[in-house]
């Protein structure tokens, strides 16, 4: 693009300075808010969008009114959406692998259709950071984190081999190998720009990643969130990402952390306050005298969590906070300096203060009331009070399980003995004991305060002569090189190591389900007395069964905390109370003995502030080594599919031609499960590991996979034939039409014999019988999990029913037409009386000839009992805009886009 080329529909383009003798131009937002002073008071969040909107006027896609839209923005309206040019796509490889598959396959589709295969190239760039492979099948070893990554290379070769093509087929495509970090964090630390420029014209760096915590980029000031494998194809494709010109809700913070509590509590108090104040899908924005007192690292922390409070972004300011970081990560002086000076020249730099912008609304907070904290035992909005903790672990165990609880009349106390004795296992096991303790996950290995927290309190335990018990599973892995050097500069880890928390790997690790297996031992006598034993983690996901399928009880807390648990081994402990265990002398050590005072966390602070550090760890972040060397790769524009159980061409584009079949809502449909409310894409599509009885599994052992070399569901994503037989079969799933039966299963109607869910999508599917799955509140929250999409459009479902949805898994059934359809009032499948053996018939929308469904509008539900009575209302059908609606007559966004790549169409 040349500067003669750039639209100013506006009058808008203005030089500006960028720091040490450069200039530059940019689109101008104090030269818009001249003409439209109502742009000065715009949220920052809303600015960003539209810079990105006044940059690609095209007059067809983006157009000016799209700009008009969102100068008139004003706190309450009714909005159209808007679209979003985004200046990168991250990915991190459980959610890369099936989208490089995709685009593998668009370029098979066109090359079968005679078209040129290089028509399918992506056009920003596309960062690929293999980070979430990784599993801790070796702890407490001074060899984990060698061993950990021999066995990650050579579980996921033919994974790595394909990745490797990918970045050499595809200009744009780049990739971080393993043993770098977690994608969140290196791209906090390294690929992040905050600005961008192309021939000389600067714009904010905007970004979607495949990946629900890349809402953790909102710290530093830089716009993203994640989405769907789905959308994310088509944003790197060209599309712009579209939304609803979104509500924005102003967070105001004030007042400071208090002595003893970190940021990991203030960030499960945030979680649990804006969930209930019910921000899903709105933009956030953090202000005040609070937010202006954080650090970078400490708004990172929170905004990494947006998923979890059910916020779109949680979106921070870029101010001087943001330079100190920019500088001390090891950026240039060159783009710390046009970072500064583009905000500066956009108005848009420093925190704001109370009734600086216009918010839809605005929630407060002090931070000062914050108090030490933990959260589960299965959701991580569920937060307790660490006064709380033992008595609300007892009253969880006899709770009912519609209630959050375990439903268990047995004694708590009771104890069961090991089969066997051996070196380092206990005689016994008990409910309420840690037998996995875990540092890890982006949201706080990226912030130095409560590492060194961590590791001064584990100084000090060592000191004491305290030690964890050889059984609980100890770990920590960094997201990123750089935390090792700081912790090792200051004279920490070493501590850490004693206690058993020595580095296992860089990468996503417990918190992703990459906890490995427990001992043998310890695991038989779990799972066979039904043990409600617990893991603790500095993590954000501790959703049933994602930890390890062994361990009922999860709890979320900062590094400290983890350390502390590790040491007492229980969860019904107090630890404002009770001891955490007894010096040589036989004296009890409290958590208060140990616990580090804010002055001397910041005495270490310097060591995490080296820019030589990040320069190190970052030098060149695509040289994986010797083992990525040694990673063989395919050559070729497109790739030819060789047999294997981790990488298929995926079905997407069987029959695809030119012109889309116009869908029609189902008829006669069957109902696969009925499901309650907070089903996570976890239960929906796991990422865990692969039962040897399981559909997947057997499909497995049926080519000759030893049950060892197995892997897990997030590591086998490539390959559909798994994912499918992997699709609701998460051993917590409860469907309701097998009352009082865990994993995944259901009964064919009309009899009752109960098969494998992905056993009757395949006996419906001899019949051609459509399915619906009917379900609660929340469907679909946590992970951006596009196979949890796919797999349910390819075991044949063609409707989801629920009373509501979470935003990504929302976009991603619709990016798989599959109908996402909304219960109206206080309707529901229990208040409607339907047990699943009903056929369901949904009639009455406004489609046109071509199959186009109008924007949420509504059709009938008739369901026909089995003794032929009927039960019939209307349900809210939710495609939510003009874009969504054209994504499903196309059959899903893959379809529409390579329509648009091959023929000029969408």
């Amino acid at each position: 693009m040349t500067k003669t080329t750039w639209r100013d529909d506006f009058g808008v383009l203005r030089g500006f300075d960028a720091g040490l003798g450069r200039s530059g131009t940019l689109y101008s937002l104090p030269a818009l808010a001249e003409k439209h002073p109502n742009v000065a008071r715009l949220p920052r969040s809303i600015k960003v969008l539209l810079e990105s909107v006044l940059r690609n006027i095209d007059g067809v896609t983006v157009t000016s009114d799209h700009a008009k839209a969102l100068i008139g923005w004003q706190p309450q309206q009714e909005r159209d959406e808007v679209p979003l040019t985004v200046a990168r796509v991250v990915l991190q490889d459980f959610t890369g692998t099936p989208l490089v598959c995709d685009l593998a396959a668009m370029r098979s589709t066109a090359k079968r259709l005679g078209k040129d295969p290089a028509l399918v190239e992506p056009m920003v760039p596309v960062q690929l950071v293999i980070d979430h492979s990784v599993q801790l099948n070796v702890t407490r070893d001074p060899q984990a984190l060698a061993r950990n990554m021999e066995l990650e290379y050579q579980r996921n070769r033919e994974r790595y081999e394909f990745f490797k093509w990918g970045t050499a087929a595809f200009d744009t495509l780049s990739a971080v190998p393993p043993g770098f970090g977690i994608i969140h964090q290196v791209n906090l630390e390294s690929l992040a720009k905050g600005v961008f420029q192309k021939d000389g014209l600067w714009y904010p760096d905007t970004l979607v990643g495949t990946d629900s915590h890349t809402t953790m980029i909102n710290g530093i000031g830089v716009m993203g969130w994640g989405v769907g494998g789905i959308e994310a194809e088509s944003a790197m494709l060209g599309e712009p990402v579209w939304l609803l010109a979104p509500d924005v809700i102003g967070v105001h913070l004030t007042g400071r952390l208090p002595e003893g509590s970190t940021i990991t509590d203030a960030v499960l108090a945030v979680t649990e306050k804006l969930r209930a104040a019910k921000v899903v899908g709105k933009f956030l924005e953090f202000f005040g005298e609070g937010v202006a007192a954080l650090s970078a690292a400490d708004r990172a922390t929170i905004a990494n969590m947006a998923p979890e409070y059910g916020a779109t972004m949680g979106f921070f300011p870029v101010d001087a906070r943001t330079i100190d970081y920019f500088r001390s990560t090891g950026r240039t002086e060159a783009e710390v300096a046009v970072l500064e000076n583009y905000y500066r020249a956009q108005d848009m730099f420093g925190c704001p203060m109370p009734g600086e912008i216009d918010y839809t609304r605005v929630i407060e907070m002090d931070l000062g009331a914050i108090r030490p904290a933990v959260a589960g035992p299965k959701r991580p909005q569920d937060r307790i009070d660490l006064t709380e903790v033992a008595a609300a672990f007892d009253r969880a165990y006899a709770a009912p399980v519609a209630a959050g609880g375990y439903e268990r009349r047995s004694d708590v106390a009771l104890r069961a003995p090991l089969a066997e004795a051996g070196e380092g296992l206990p005689a016994d096991l008990g409910h309420g004991e840690v037998l996995i303790a875990a540092i890890t996950s982006c949201t706080n290995t990226s912030n130095p305060d409560v590492l060194l927290a961590a590791g001064l309190l584990a100084q000090k335990a060592v000191a004491r002569g305290l030690r964890v018990a050889p059984w609980i599973k100890t770990s920590f892995a960094p997201g990123s090189k750089v935390v090792t050097d700081y912790l090792a500069a200051a004279g920490l880890l070493a501590a850490l190591e004693t206690l058993g928390f020595g580095v296992a790997a860089y990468g996503c690790g417990v918190c992703a389900g990459n906890s490995g297996p427990l001992a043998p031992e310890i695991d038989a006598v779990v799972t066979g007395q039904d043990l409600v034993c617990a893991a603790v983690l500095s993590g954000n996901r501790n959703f049933e069964a994602r930890i390890n399928p062994s361990i009922r009880a999860n709890y979320l807390m900062s590094p400290p905390l983890v350390v502390a648990y590790a040491l007492a081994g229980s969860m019904r402990i107090d630890l404002t109370r009770d001891a955490l265990g007894h010096d040589a002398e036989g004296r009890p050590v409290t958590l208060a003995d140990i616990w580090p005072a804010p002055d001397e966390v910041a005495a270490f602070r310097k060591y995490a502030e080296s820019p030589s550090f990040f320069r190190a760890a970052y030098a060149d972040k695509e040289d994986g080594g010797a083992l990525w060397d040694a990673v063989d790769a395919p050559e070729g524009q497109t790739y030819n599919w060789p047999p294997s159980t981790y990488i298929a061409e995926p079905p997407i584009f069987e029959g695809f031609g030119e012109h889309p079949v116009a869908p029609v809502p189902p008829q006669n449909a069957r109902v696969l499960a009925i499901l309650g409310d907070s089903i996570t894409t976890d239960h929906i599509s796991p990422a865990g590991s692969i039962k040897g009885s399981s559909p997947a599994g057997i499909w497995l052992r049926e080519r000759q996979v030893a049950p060892e070399e197995f892997n897990t569901y997030g590591t086998r994503r490539g390959q559909h034939e798994v994912m499918i037989r992997g699709t609701f079969a998460n051993v917590r799933l409860r469907n309701q039409m097998v009352p009082g039966v865990e994993g995944g299963f259901t009964r064919i109607a009309p009899g009752d014999e109960v098969l494998s869910i992905f056993d009757a999508a395949q006996h419906y599917a001899k019949t051609q019988t459509p399915l619906i799955i009917l379900a609660g509140e929340e469907y679909g929250s946590g992970s951006s999990r596009d196979w949890a999409a796919k797999g349910t459009k390819l075991l044949g479902v063609r409707a989801v029913i629920a009373r509501s949805f979470e935003r990504i898994h929302r976009s991603n059934l619709i990016g798989m037409g599959v109908l996402p359809c909304q219960f109206l009032g206080t309707d529901s499948a229990a208040s409607l009386g339907l047990d699943g053996f009903e056929t369901i018939s949904l009639t009455g929308a406004e489609i046109a000839v071509d199959g186009t469904i109008t924007p949420k509008s509504c059709l009938l539900m008739t369901a026909v009992r089995l003794d032929g009575s009927k039960v019939e209302t209307e349900l809210l059908i939710r495609l939510d805009s003009a874009i969504e609606a054209e994504y499903f007559r196309h059959g899903g966004v893959p379809n529409y886009v390579l329509r648009k790549l091959l023929f000029g169409q969408g």
